[in-house]
């Protein structure tokens, strides 16, 4: 019933707080939602719906929260996960771990059990879950405030860059408020760290003093990549990107393609030799340093516009809080105005390493004859060569994550999901749909291994149904082989609880709708090259029966968790 004018000036009117918690969010901004739909959640995402969301029904909730989390990764964008109260948010904890450890901006909203009611099957403590896993745990409180509770959680997301949990008990969901109702101002800026000029004059003098300057740009960097390339030509400095922030310096005749466990031992090499290195939004995490076997010895410098992340991982002769493009600009500035143009790393000799040790796909294959297997490395390189350019290639966890996360190419950072800050394998599917739906324009490319793939499996299904024209290449090596090749002492007795039967997984594949093929031999490519030719009207999978010889991140002695 319509009751008047609002303060938007549209007509109020009498709802349910399920229908204004959905308005609300839809009226500043919310525009993709993932879920499985339960009693509990089922009003607020038909609202959003009204509101012109998107929504996208997962098979499962992890998948759900996954898909989420690569979506805001890829797009910068909030993007909603929809839960049942309970059980549904427990089921897609790992997910929001994931997205929490990475500071993806994430909005969850799980249906709670009503106020008071501590014997449904349903109840938990939601909050203290939340909180545990590193999210931000938020509530709708009452009716009156529902708008507004709603309002700051989506605004906690998007500016404070936090995965947010918004429970919402069912008897508040039922209770009926005017809509329009007051909220927080909805228009608000990114504050941005103030660059402080001594901040500034202390980079640039170790800038200036440095023969080997290299400069690492991870997440944080995305949005400041111009301005980082202006000073690294400036100071004469090489340029990588951290795994997080692969992509972000790509076609710049200076930059290698990747720090870390995937790098190349060529790559490896440069960074070791360099004096200074200076991280912009990196965390130079285990993975990133190789436990610190690229860094140790070597000044550090890290910028982040967050304060806590300075020096977490890493003790660094010099931390900066402020923002990347910002400090970039300013210390170009500092140097050009001191007369310096640097040679620095930049040497004739230093060009030659750098265009010879950037991608794998130029690097030595060792000769693999097992018949009735494929060689990962020989079968990434050419997927890589098979695939067009313009792609999203996304990384599970596990004994092959190598292969896939350091052969494949990318066009730029839009085009690399790394969904391992929580090490969880079997959210490689999920978070490669959530990429697809994205960037529906470019070709995604899940690189996974053959347990992982099983654990999340059902999301087959959602990839077919919504027609995404996917490549998904499982590296198939019937076991858990990070665990295989960890115990390289184990009897054959020992490792039967890591190891299974064969699986015929291209044909549970064409059971859930997509294309599937098996590879035993190179010549067994022939399918997908025709796929890639056609209109790609749904995913194909290849299950690549791959030689259980360890990985070569392994075998050069970096577990799966030093990517």
């Amino acid at each position: 019933m319509r009751t008047g004018e609002g303060f938007t000036g549209a007509m109020t009117q009498t709802m349910r707080v399920a229908d204004a918690i959905g308005g609300v969010l839809s009226e500043i901004g919310l525009t993709q939602i993932f879920g499985v739909v339960g009693s509990g959640n089922f009003r607020v995402t038909n609202a959003l719906l009204r509101g012109g969301a998107e929504f996208t029904a997962a098979r499962h909730e992890m998948g759900a929260a996954a898909m989420a989390d690569a979506y805001a990764r890829v797009t910068g964008d909030v993007a909603a996960v929809s839960l049942h109260q309970g059980c549904g948010l427990t089921n897609a904890m790992t997910g929001i771990a994931e997205a929490a450890k990475c500071h993806t901006p994430v909005l969850v909203l799980a249906a709670d059990t009503a106020r008071g009611d501590v014997t449904s099957n349903f109840h938990i403590d939601q909050d203290a879950a939340v909180t545990a896993i590193g999210a931000t745990a938020m509530r709708i409180h009452s009716a009156d405030s529902a708008v507004a509770d709603a309002a700051r959680a989506y605004r906690v997301a998007q500016v404070e860059r936090k995965t947010v949990v918004l429970s919402m008990p069912l008897d508040v969901q039922e209770e009926r408020i005017a809509y329009p109702a007051a909220r927080p101002a909805t228009e608000l800026s990114v504050p941005r760290p103030r660059v402080l000029p001594g901040d500034v004059d202390s980079l640039a003098g170790l800038l200036s003093e440095a023969a080997r300057p290299l400069i690492v740009g991870g997440r944080g960097s995305r949005s400041a990549s111009h301005e980082i390339r202006a000073l690294a030509a400036q100071a004469g400095a090489l340029l990588i990107a951290s795994g997080g922030g692969r992509g972000v310096f790509e076609g710049d005749e200076w930059a290698l393609d990747i720090m870390g466990g995937f790098a190349t031992e060529g790559a490896a090499a440069l960074v070791r030799e360099a004096d200074l290195v200076v991280a912009f939004g990196a965390a130079l995490n285990t993975w990133t340093t190789r436990d610190g076997a690229l860094t140790d010895g070597t000044r550090l410098v890290q910028i982040d516009d967050r304060a806590e992340a300075i020096g977490k991982h890493r003790l660094v002769d010099l931390g900066i809080v402020g923002d990347a493009g910002a400090v970039a600009r300013a210390t170009r500035e500092a140097l050009a105005a001191r007369g310096q143009a640097r040679t620095g790393y930049r040497t004739p000799q230093t060009a030659e390493r750098v265009t010879a040790s950037r991608y794998w796909k130029d690097q030595p294959l060792e000769e693999v004859d097992e018949p009735g297997f494929v060689d990962p490395a020989e079968l990434t390189n050419e997927i890589d060569a098979l695939a067009p350019m313009e792609r999203t290639v996304v990384v599970d966890g596990g004994n092959v994550n190598c292969y896939p996360g350091a052969h494949l190419r990318v066009p730029d950072d839009d085009g690399f999901v790394l969904p391992l800050s929580f090490q969880a394998i079997g959210m490689g599917l999920a978070s490669a749909i959530g990429a697809a739906v994205a960037r529906p324009d470019r070709m995604t490319v899940l690189g996974v291994g053959d347990g992982s793939l099983l654990m999340a499996a059902a999301e087959l299904e959602t990839a077919a149904r919504l027609g995404l024209g996917m490549l998904i290449v499982v590296y198939d090596d019937a076991a858990y082989g990070a665990e295989v090749h960890l115990f390289p002492d184990a009897t054959p007795r020992e490792q039967e609880i890591v190891r299974f039967p064969d699986v015929d997984i291209a044909a549970i594949a064409r059971g859930y709708g997509c294309e599937g093929v098996v590879v035993r031999s190179m010549d067994d490519l022939e399918p997908v090259r025709a796929w890639i030719a056609s209109d790609r009207a749904r995913p194909m999978v290849v299950d690549a029966k791959i030689s259980g010889r360890p990985s070569w991140m392994m075998a050069s002695g970096h577990s799966p968790d030093q990517a």
